[in-house]
């Protein structure tokens, strides 16, 4: 039964043009279900949690105070999609606490650009490797994603940008994109990515008080469009970061339920349809994410 049901879901992913990376645990009994859960892809903007986690960590030993002050210059981007401080026109002066929600909530990349000049991406991946987490890379910052295709093409042709993405990558996960090559971007798999929730979720080599920071910081996350559809409830409580990039749609994330079960969902996909708006591959995404989740629950 299984079995088949996970092959009707690869069916469904790729007649709605998407190739799905998917993994859902159950974080009580170790129980999961996954679609090619081990596929490395760039990980766009979920690399916010491995450098939320090292900054919380750095502030709980006391080499960055959370208090302190930041001078972040106006990212002033005009294209859709940035968010925040990438946003602002002008200067402005924010604590690293602050930087912190705006990065992990708000998706804001300048914030994030600013936690990164304090821990660089090699100091992030360190952390990560000391906490015993291996399979999610941390190379760049995120100044890194403002120079896509995207960027360059009129808001009218941004389907051609898409076009490029979809077309111009290799069988191994090399592309003329940089961004979207698995050798120089920010990389993880579902697998990878449902480790860290676990680590986040449960006793771990991670701190209590840093996991339950960004715990906290998840549960706030703003951006509710794509799997807290299918996840949120007055009986649940859905924590999640999104991470967008061309056609790559992920979302990973915690829900848990009033009963106590909790389950880690990591769904990473790249679109196969050249278009920047698609809530219907969104929607797919949950659904998928959710059959297999009420699939454990039933075991």
């Amino acid at each position: 039964m299984t079995e088949a049901l996970l092959r009707e879901m690869r069916g469904r992913l790729r007649d709605g043009g998407l190739r799905g990376h998917l993994l859902v645990r159950d974080l009580r009994t170790g129980e999961e279900l996954g679609i090619e859960p081990d596929v490395q892809l760039p990980s766009a903007s979920l690399v916010k949690v491995p450098l939320a986690l090292a900054t919380a960590e750095r502030i709980r030993r006391g080499e960055l105070d959370g208090a302190t002050m930041l001078d972040v210059a106006p990212g002033r981007i005009t294209t859709p999609g940035p968010t925040g401080l990438s946003r602002f026109r002008h200067p402005a002066r924010i604590a690293i606490d602050d930087l912190l929600y705006l990065s992990t909530c708000v998706s804001d990349n300048s914030a994030a650009d600013a936690l990164f000049d304090l821990t660089p991406p090699a100091q992030v991946a360190g952390l990560l490797h000391e906490f015993g987490l291996h399979g999610i890379t941390v190379r760049h910052t995120m100044r890194e994603l403002a120079d896509t295709p995207v960027e360059r093409f009129d808001t009218t042709q941004a389907h051609l940008a898409h076009a490029l993405a979809i077309d111009a990558g290799t069988s191994g996960h090399g592309h003329r994109v940089p961004q979207l090559d698995t050798t120089r971007a920010n990389t993880g798999s579902a697998r990878a990515c449902v480790e860290l929730l676990q680590a986040l979720w449960t006793p771990s080599a991670i701190d209590p008080e840093v996991a339950h920071r960004v715990r906290g910081l998840m549960s706030q996350n703003l951006i509710r469009h794509r799997l807290a559809p299918d996840f949120g409830s007055d009986a649940t409580t859905w924590s999640s970061k999104t991470g967008t990039l061309l056609n790559l749609r992920h979302e990973i994330g915690v829900v848990e339920h009033s009963d106590g079960q909790a389950f880690a969902i990591a769904v990473l996909t790249e679109s196969l349809v050249p278009a920047s708006t698609q809530p219907g591959a969104d929607a797919l995404m949950a659904w998928v994410a959710r059959t297999l989740r009420d699939h454990l629950r039933q075991l």
